[in-house]
């Protein structure tokens, strides 16, 4: 059914006339005479009668009308939903059990009133064609994996380093330890077959590897994290790693633990990543949401990979690139190819490891 032809209906049901119907629509009369014939050709029965004071719905017409109303505000709701500016804003969140979802559910519940449309796409090509082409209007990514670039007029801003803890069964020897380091790891298994290569989160963990030694195990088809946990539960030589922030329930009989990882602590760190022209009027709130309610990275020595460390405190007076850089916070520049957002080089006596921002 051409809704166009419908549109036309409506507009001629409410003002009884087809001229004031074709001024409403800002068509010809005739445009709307021919719009009405196709509609009533398409159905097979007669709509409206002309009159000497107008036109008048038949009583098909009048059977017709609310469901053609129905139409076009589905029509309307429709547009509306893709319509940039109109639409609620699309965040892109990579799993909704990930700890990305519990932010954005976070910021719902503080700003109830701007409309979301949340959505989960798998990697980070995907969802920066998405960002730069408009389908969406923000996403969570670690930036930026080996080969990769954000491509020009998309920021990043760090939102969340989540600690990585180690998740055992009770006949594995960490079971009862308080914590473990990251060094402890060496040569234990990690079963993660969600770990696909080509995402960011397999280049985090082969890093991590190359770094520690643990042995990532991505082999076998992924079912799930129940059954991820099922196996962990029965198992006294096969690992996983989780987060405190990973919602995630299990049989009391599992009996499984969460070990802490120090010395130093890995961390996955999650950008919030956007367009600087996106006019949605939800996308600043997001943003402001997220950077108020940072959460404080844990104490003590952090590990992320090389490619997703954060700039490193400078000498007060150093210059880099021509540019002296004193307490100077760099917001929406590059650096190296990467923009960081919200991020403050602070003087320093000399030099340190990486900063870990703070909330």
């Amino acid at each position: 059914m051409d809704l166009k032809a419908v549109r036309a209906f409506v507009a001629i049901a409410d003002s009884g006339q087809f001229q004031k119907a074709a001024v409403d629509l800002a068509l010809t009369q005739q445009a709307v005479s021919k719009r009405i014939a196709a509609l009533e050709k398409d159905l097979g029965v007669r709509l409206l009668v002309r009159t000497p004071r107008g036109a008048e719905l038949t009583i098909d017409g009048q059977a017709l009308l609310p469901h053609a109303r129905v139409l076009l505000r589905a029509e309307d709701r429709a547009t509306a939903a893709v319509r940039p500016g109109d639409r609620a804003l699309r965040v892109d969140v990579v799993g909704r059990r990930a700890a990305t979802g519990g932010l954005v559910q976070h910021f719902h519940r503080a700003h109830p009133e701007i409309a979301l449309d949340v959505v989960t796409l798998f990697d980070v090509e995907t969802a920066v064609t998405a960002l730069r082409d408009g389908a969406v209007d923000a996403t969570f990514r670690a930036v930026t994996m080996p080969g990769q670039r954000l491509p020009d007029g998309i920021t990043a801003t760090p939102v969340l380093d989540e600690p990585l803890q180690l998740c055992v069964g009770p006949g594995h020897p960490f079971a009862r330890a308080r914590s473990v380091t990251t060094a402890q790891l060496a040569g234990h298994r990690i079963w993660m077959p969600g770990n696909v290569p080509g995402t960011e989160w397999h280049a985090y963990y082969e890093e991590l590897a190359a770094a520690f030694g643990p042995a990532i195990d991505t082999i076998g088809p992924n079912f799930g994290l129940e059954a991820l946990l099922d196996t962990i539960a029965g198992s006294a030589t096969v690992a996983t790693f989780l987060s405190e922030r990973t919602p995630h329930v299990w049989p009391v009989a599992h009996d499984l633990r969460l070990v802490p990882l120090v010395d130093p602590v890995p961390v996955y760190p999650h950008s919030l990543l956007r367009r600087t022209d996106d006019p949605h009027p939800g996308l600043t709130a997001l943003h402001d949401y997220l950077v108020a309610t940072r959460p404080r990275p844990p104490e003590g020595e952090l590990w992320r990979p090389s490619w997703a460390e954060p700039p490193r405190r400078v000498l007060e007076g150093q210059t880099l690139e021509g540019q002296t850089l004193e307490g100077q916070t760099l917001e929406g520049q590059t650096l190296e190819g990467q923009t960081f957002e919200g991020q403050t080089l602070e003087a320093q006596q000399g030099p340190t490891r990486p900063a870990s921002p703070a909330a």
